[in-house]
């Protein structure tokens, strides 16, 4: 602009000189579109590969986390961290800061240029420099606090909609679903009543700060006004400076906008970041076992619950041979279930020892530790992929076709499996909700028989079956325990009187121990039990 006004007139009677200025503005503007779309395209895949590799660590540290970590935090929570706040770092590390890199760089040259052409006049931008720094500080830290709120309140929306889908049956015949939309609707007014404060936070951040400009733009220009009529500045260098300083407007604007997302932008990284620091589960093991032989030896096991009063096991002591099968019964809160948690080590004892072959535990690693484990309990767990995949999930998603169907043979699983449409590629759906509770328990056996590990842990696995699943269940579990150290938890102490030995347990304790035979004989808390259950029965 400037050498157009002081030169470019002039010359263009004389020769063809002018015709450089409309190309040179043609050229920049080609220039300007080739490099926007590169960078557009560029700082789009930064952002997408910064969202999935973030996402990608989230999981590999949320499956790596203490089960005691499940407890502590809500599933809906750590959904919302992984799906929604992962955005929120991404914006602020890839359209956030471009725009704070790109529009710094414009200011820093408009204000060189303008200093070139008037350092007076600059320094009267500069002096609102102070002013729009308070201006801009006073809000970051509203932002930032406003913006863990929406996170949190976004978790609590995922949660509940998470709890209104997994259980509708409850919700449809209980009548809920009222206070469903009620709880839900409080959850979204929260969120909206956060989201109105950041815009006006946002909002009134951008009219203040361009206020301040607007006092320093209407000085410059009374004063460039004043040297034009003294000759202290050409038409030229005024239009410039002018032009230079209407320019700053935008990029100003855009770096005091900007604080809005970067301010969100730095809430949910401390939200996606505190996932990630979370210390994975301590394996300071050495041993590998290889196949263990199977015995198992619990020495003086005691154990609380973080945040419990009582113990729940209490200077417990038992053992279990290679090959045995030790049923476990009592009272609830008599410990079974925790014995259960401490076996593959989801929580580490207080004081005492338990042992496989002759190895503590805690030196052994969690990875042999827990492949010498099957687990099958009355939660059966199924994920939403064919029956095949859920059978061979985990280590042994490589196993044959051949084998799969062995292991569904042994579970008695084959004969449903065979009977839909597309046999062991058939789709199960959530949780395997296509499905009956005996069909879904006897897909956890053939998963455990296909493991085929030597120590096998059965948790009320048909306490939730009518007669003639569990008959298919029973069945299925005699074939899994053979040849395997079982240690059995039942509340039906029918289905338990085959067992080798039965120990009964009172608060955390061993009270009796012997075979069905004996402790009927001894008439104590196991006859008690199961004369309950039989009047029960009956």
């Amino acid at each position: 602009m400037k050498n157009m006004l002081d030169n470019g007139f002039t010359t263009a009677k004389e020769s063809w000189d002018w015709l450089l200025y409309p190309a040179a503005i043609v050229g920049v503007f080609i220039a300007r579109a080739a490099l926007g779309f590169c960078g557009d395209y560029a700082m789009a895949w930064v952002s997408n590969n910064v969202i999935a590799e973030l996402r990608q660590e989230m999981i590999a540290r949320i499956v790596q986390l203490p089960v005691g970590y499940y407890g502590d935090h809500v599933s809906g929570r750590l959904m919302s961290r992984v799906a929604y706040d992962v955005n929120g770092v991404a914006n602020a590390a890839t359209g956030a800061l471009t725009t704070l890199v790109k529009d710094s760089l414009s200011v820093i040259g408009l204000l060189c240029w303008l200093l070139y052409l008037n350092w007076q006049l600059t320094l009267v931008a500069f002096a609102m420099v102070p002013f729009i720094a308070v201006a801009v500080k006073g809000f970051s830290g509203r932002l930032r606090r406003v913006s863990r709120g929406i996170q949190a309140s976004q978790g609590t929306i995922t949660q509940v909609l998470q709890e209104a889908i997994e259980g509708h049956k409850v919700v449809k015949i209980f009548g809920g679903q009222q206070y469903e939309c009620d709880r839900f609707r409080r959850s979204v007014q929260e969120q909206r009543r956060l989201n109105m404060r950041v815009a006006i936070a946002a909002g009134a951040q951008g009219p203040i700060v361009q206020f301040f400009a607007a006092i320093a733009l209407a000085t410059i220009m009374a004063i460039a006004l004043r040297q034009v009529g003294n000759d202290q500045t050409t038409v030229g260098g005024f239009v410039s400076f002018i032009t230079a300083m209407l320019m700053l407007l935008a990029p100003v604007k855009r770096l005091t906008d900007v604080n809005a997302p970067i301010q969100k932008g730095l809430a949910a990284a401390e939200s996606v970041f505190s996932v990630l620091d979370e210390k994975p589960e301590p394996d300071n093991g050495t041993v590998t076992l290889g196949r263990a032989r199977g015995r198992v030896e619990f020495s003086e096991v005691s154990f609380t619950y973080p945040g419990a009063e009582r113990r729940a096991l209490d200077q417990l002591s038992f053992s279990v041979e290679p090959g045995e099968s030790v049923a476990l019964v009592g009272q609830s809160g008599s410990g079974k279930t925790t014995i259960a948690n401490l076996l593959p080590r989801f929580y580490s004892i207080d004081t005492g020892s338990i042992r496989i072959d002759g190895h503590a535990i805690a030196d052994i690693r969690l990875d042999s530790l827990r492949d010498n484990i099957a687990l099958v309990s009355q939660d059966v767990v199924l994920f939403n992929d064919t029956i095949a995949a859920n059978i061979a999930y985990g280590s042994k998603q490589g196993a044959s076709i051949e084998e799969i169907r062995s292991a569904a043979l042994a579970a008695h699983a084959l004969e449903f499996i065979e009977m839909l449409p597309e046999g062991l590629n058939t789709q199960i759906g959530e949780k395997g909700v296509k499905l009956s509770g005996g069909q879904r328990q006897r897909l956890a056996i053939a998963r455990a028989i296909l493991k085929d590990a030597p120590i096998l842990i059965l948790d009320e696995a048909t306490s939730a079956l009518d007669t003639e699943s569990e008959r298919h269940v029973q069945a299925a579990l005699e074939t899994l325990m053979q040849g395997r150290t079982t240690i059995v938890i039942a509340h039906r102490l029918s289905t338990i009187e085959s067992a080798d030995r039965i120990i009964v347990l009172k608060r955390g304790q061993v009270i009796e121990a012997g075979t069905h035979g004996e402790l009927l004989d001894r008439k104590g808390a196991y006859f008690q039990l199961h004369h309950l259950q039989f009047a029960e029965g009956n």
